[in-house]
């Protein structure tokens, strides 16, 4: 039995910089056709000189694979309408982190005040730059997105031109907020369609399933599924796969994020065939994210046979989801 993919998309990605770039870009850009790149390096980007080496950085460590890196700024309250304008050639969305609410996010939004950032917010709708945003206040860490559907809804009501993503959701209210709203969207994970908090501190702490924002409730994971399963034309796929060495993961103090670019489509294909809904998965991963964004990426194919394998216990000093595990679907050939 085999599966053909045309031209997936993720739409959450994490590269890093340095060696670790070079160790584990190739991952997605083997088996993907296109990923939005975060900007949240040391320091982040927040120019247009800083953007373009970074993008000519990932396309040296994706090694010529038929790859494109989808480019965004992390967003800053000064920013003009001017510096958008310029911007937008190279940029295909606009980050925005609350200050200190994930990793290397110091330096993001204090406040979140709708009236003081209008003319940035409204110069991105005439321009049609989305919004992506890290939905998550500071309070208690399983209500910290639930919190942040505010803001959202302020967002929404007040600038209804601005296409805004809601990053990696993770409850069951956000899934609530897609409905009301026209111009939101959001990307859903492989991880968070598959755990909930039981599988990272139910038992023996497993670190390299934490992640920001946490995985939630059994109900939580249900209304994900459904959006996902179903194709729903409002989300797509975001790995937001998010690597860190053994040391940053098996500490006190451990990094959040969950490394699953180089089992993502595996994953994602064993588990909607679980659900009997294999026919939405090029939906999910690709042909929703073409929409919402205007992508025109590259046809490239990629074709999964229904063959077990075992995932790896590490890809230089990084491990991945389901390290060591058996996975069901595996891809055979890229074209």
């Amino acid at each position: 039995m085999e599966l053909t993919l045309n031209s997936p998309l993720d739409m959450h990605l994490h590269l890093r910089d340095g060696e670790m770039l070079k160790n584990i870009a190739k991952f997605s850009a083997q088996e993907f056709a296109g990923a939005l790149v975060m900007p949240n390096l040391v320091p982040p980007i927040t120019n247009i000189e800083s953007l373009l080496s970074y993008k000519k950085r990932i396309l040296d460590a994706a090694n010529d694979n038929d790859f494109k890196p989808y480019m965004t700024l992390f967003f800053k309250s000064d920013y003009t309408a001017d510096f958008l304008e310029k911007a937008k050639p190279h940029i295909a969305a606009i980050k925005l982190y609350p200050n200190g609410v994930t990793t290397n996010s110091e330096g993001g939004v204090e406040q979140i005040d709708t009236k003081k950032l209008a003319l940035i917010f409204e110069a991105m709708s005439e321009l049609d730059i989305p919004l992506c945003v890290h939905g998550e206040t500071n309070g208690f860490v399983m209500d910290r997105e639930k919190e942040f559907g505010v803001i959202y809804e302020q967002l929404a009501t007040s600038f209804p031109k601005l296409t805004i993503i809601m990053e990696h959701i993770t409850t069951q209210a956000s899934t609530e907020l897609l409905e009301r709203y026209e111009n939101l969207y959001a990307t859903i994970t492989l991880h968070h369609l598959l755990i909930t908090l039981d599988d990272v501190v139910g038992g023996l702490l497993n670190p390299h399933l934490f992640c920001k924002p946490i995985a939630k409730r059994y109900e939580d994971r249900e209304a994900l599924l459904k959006l996902a399963l179903n194709a729903n034309k409002k989300v797509m796929f975001g790995s937001d796969s998010a690597p860190h060495t053994i040391d940053k993961k098996e500490c006190c103090g451990c990094a959040a994020g969950v490394f699953s670019a180089p089992i993502a489509l595996s994953a994602l294909a064993e588990l909607f065939e679980k659900h009997n809904k294999l026919t939405n998965l090029q939906a999910f991963v690709s042909n929703n994210a073409k929409n919402m964004y205007k992508l025109t990426p590259s046809k490239k194919k990629i074709t999964l046979e229904k063959k077990e394998w075992i995932v790896p216990s590490s890809y230089d000093d990084v491990v991945p989801m389901f390290a060591n595990q058996t996975l069901k679907w595996k891809v055979k050939s890229k074209i």
